[in-house]
């Protein structure tokens, strides 16, 4: 008796589609590509907004990193607040990130690039031969890094796009950069390549250079630097991290007196409200989520019912027969999983295939200035792919359960008469 309700459920799946009479034939239809539409929409969404999320969060962590350690009064004049980076403190930040964790010594100095007939506020930032190059390699629009290390990099600078097409400049060119504190600075920087991260918190300020030429440019000490940027393993860990780091650092002071301050990418000023941001879509992602779920749930239900509807003599013949109305209401629970498979299938090939035609020719063009990346990106997150065809499965059969006891008010007597 237990393979019985399957059986008939089977059996009913296929002569409802072989039997064009059937007038249930189009409401399963309408059921099927209902389940299917919204099954694809809800696989797009997740794949679209988890992609962007990841793409974006990839370069603000790339050029901000996930956690900072520096001087909190950094913010207001980077050039006079340095921190002391000894082996000392090293050792610390070791202790307090997971293992394959990475971290490298930053400095920046605010200066201003000239030409002839145009100037631009910049960041100078200065990197070591320690630091993490991958990211901005990756979004190199043109031309090398600088040769940092050397006595060439001091004098090789890496310029946004933003800024070069600002002042009309290309890779090869020199330009002059002019430094202000208590007398101005004058330095002359050959151009070695251009980059572009689409992020105009990044590229409408920052240039790139050697490490040692910034520091020599703030009459620093060789243990003193701007701070150190912190890369963890992923973004799983910036919690933890950064409560570790902020318990042994902040309120600690260096040996002259300056202060040592954690801060995430969730608390740094140039990232904040983008991270922020990104946040709050997953929050759109449950909305479009449940919107899905509810429009799969109707058009299922109304389905179930004109099946019973239509079955009511053969709900009537098993009665007869001495089927209880579990069994009866388990036939039909049954028939509407297979009509939900098959809209699900549809669903799962439309959504993943129009996500793979995105990942791989970049059909769907966005504005950069906009969107911070010139295409939409996708991620192919298979557990929540699955959690997501499974929640829809078992939501919609969930729901199906009270719609399926109509058929016990349905008497065989009744039926019977009329046929």
């Amino acid at each position: 008796m237990s393979k019985l309700p399957f059986f008939l459920a089977a059996r009913f799946f296929r002569a409802d589609g072989e039997n064009k009479a059937k007038a249930s034939r189009p409401a399963v239809r309408v059921s099927t590509i209902s389940v299917a539409v919204s099954l694809a929409v809800m696989i797009i969404t997740v794949g679209v907004v988890r992609g962007f999320q990841r793409e974006i969060r990839a370069t603000l962590s790339g050029f901000a990193s996930h956690i900072t350690l520096l001087n909190p009064l950094s913010f207001y004049n980077p050039e006079a607040a340095p921190i002391v980076i000894d082996e000392g403190v090293e050792r610390d930040v070791c202790a307090c990130l997971p293992p394959g964790s990475r971290f490298a010594r930053f400095s920046t100095k605010s200066g201003i690039l000239k030409t002839d007939d145009a100037y631009a506020a910049i960041t100078l930032k200065g990197i070591g031969a320690d630091y993490d190059t991958a990211f901005l390699k990756s979004r190199l629009a043109e031309g090398r890094l600088p040769a940092v290390g050397t006595e060439r990099g001091k004098r090789e600078i890496l310029l946004s796009r933003l800024t070069a097409d600002q002042l009309k400049l290309k890779r090869g060119d020199r330009i002059a950069a002019y430094f202000f504190e208590r007398t101005v600075k004058m330095r002359r920087f050959d151009i070695v390549g251009i980059y572009d991260t689409h992020m105009p918190q990044f590229d409408r300020f920052f240039a790139v250079t050697d490490i040692a030429a910034v520091n020599t440019l703030n009459s620093w000490q060789g243990d003193q630097c701007g701070g150190i940027e912190i890369m963890l393993p992923d973004d799983g860990g910036i919690d933890a991290a950064q409560i570790a780091l902020a318990g042994r650092f902040n309120g600690r002071t260096d040996r002259n007196g300056s202060a040592y301050l954690s801060q995430s990418l969730r608390e740094n000023p140039r990232t904040a409200s983008v991270s922020a941001w990104l946040e709050l879509l997953d929050m759109n992602v449950l909305v479009i989520l449940a919107l899905m779920t509810v429009v799969a749930v109707v058009t299922m239900m109304c389905s179930l019912l004109i099946l019973i509807l239509e079955r009511t003599r053969d709900i009537g013949l098993l009665k007869t027969l001495g089927a209880r109305g579990g069994t009866v209401r388990s036939v039909f629970l049954w028939l509407s999983a297979l009509i939900l498979s098959r809209g699900m299938l549809w669903g799962n090939a439309v959504g993943l295939g129009i996500l793979a035609l995105q990942h791989f020719f970049g059909i769907v063009r966005l504005d950069p200035s906009v969107y911070y990346v010139d295409r939409a990106p996708v991620a192919f997150d298979v557990p929540l792919f699955l959690l997501i065809n499974a929640g829809t499965l078992l939501v919609t059969l969930l729901a199906l359960v009270l719609p399926s006891f109509i058929v016990g008010i349905i008497k065989p007597a009744k039926t019977m008469r009329y046929e």
